[in-house]
C-alpha cells in the first residue's frame, strides 16, 4: 500500500524549512548506508545528531500525529528520527531494500522497519530526475510530489531514487514500526476505516451500520496489533 498524505506543511513552512536546510553542513550519505547500500547510495545528509535535522525532525513527527489520514494508513508505534538528504549534480540512490532493523541514534533504541516515508521540500519543477521509484504488488510506481506532501509505502518494497541532472532534491525520509506488522492486514485496516469516516459523514456517527463496523475495526485492531 502506497499512501500520498497531500499538504503535511504549507507552502510557507516549506519555505522556513528549506531555508534552514539550504544552509545545513551536508556530508555523504554513505555514512549511514548499509552493507547492500554502499554500491547504489551516491547522495548527501545532515549529521542526524545536528541541531537543525533533530529540530525539523521533531517538527514532523508532531505534525504526523496530528495528521488523522497517516494514522489510519500507519497505525504507528515507534517513529524514528527523520533524516534528511540532499540530492542533485547527477547523485542518485540505485535500487534497495532498507534494512528490517534500523537504530535510533539518540536512544540506541532498535525499530523493526515496517513503513518508509519520504517528505519532500523541493517543488517537481526544481530539479529534473529524483523520482522516487517504488515497485510493489501492483507494479513499479513513479513518486515525485509538491513540495511538503508526502509519501509512505512498505519498506519490504525494492525502491531507488534516480540520478538528479538539475537543481536540487531536498527531502525528509525515515521509519516507523506499525502496531500491525502486516502490510496485507494494514491495508484491510485502512480501508475499512476510511470507509467508516464517509459513511459517518454522510449518516451520522450514530447510524447502526457506522456502529457495526466501528466495533468491526476495533475487534481487528484487537486481534492484529503488537503493543
Amino acid at each position: 500500500m502506497l499512501i500520498t498524505i497531500p499538504q503535511l506543511f504549507s507552502k510557507a513552512e516549506v519555505q522556513a524549512i528549506r531555508a534552514r536546510l539550504d544552509a545545513a553542513d551536508w556530508q555523504s550519505g554513505k555514512q549511514t548506508a548499509g552493507a547492500q547500500s554502499q554500491g547504489v547510495k551516491n547522495n548527501r545528509q545532515l549529521d542526524p545528531r545536528s541541531g537543525v535535522a533533530c529540530e525539523i525532525g521533531q517538527l514532523i513527527v508532531d505534525r504526523l500525529h496530528q495528521t488523522p489520514l497517516f494514522l489510519s494508513a500507519a497505525l504507528p508505534s515507534r517513529i524514528l528520527p527523520p533524516m534528511f538528504n540532499r540530492y542533485e549534480g547527477g547523485e542518485t540512490f540505485g535500487v534497495h531494500v532498507d534494512n528490517a532493523i534500523r537504530v535510533n541514534p539518540h536512544s540506541g533504541e532498535r525499530l523493526r522497519t515496517d513503513l518508509s516515508m519520504t517528505v519532500f521540500f523541493s517543488e517537481p519543477d526544481e530539479y529534473d530526475g529524483g523520482e522516487l521509484i517504488v515497485e510493489d504488488h501492483y507494479g513499479t510506481q513513479s513518486v515525485k510530489l509538491p513540495a511538503g506532501d508526502m509519501v509512505l509505502y512498505p519498506s519490504t518494497s525494492l525502491h531507488e531514487v534516480t540520478p538528479v541532472t538539475r537543481g536540487a532534491r531536498v527531502s525528509s525520509f525515515f521509519w516507523l514500526q506499525s502496531m500491525v506488522r502486516s502490510n496485507e492486514r494494514r491495508t484491510i485496516l485502512f480501508d475499512l476505516d476510511q470507509t467508516i469516516q464517509t459513511l459517518a459523514g454522510r449518516l451520522g456517527l450514530s447510524d447502526p451500520q457506522v456502529v457495526t463496523l466501528t466495533g468491526i475495526y476495533h475487534n481487528l485492531i484487537r486481534e492484529w496489533t503488537e503493543v
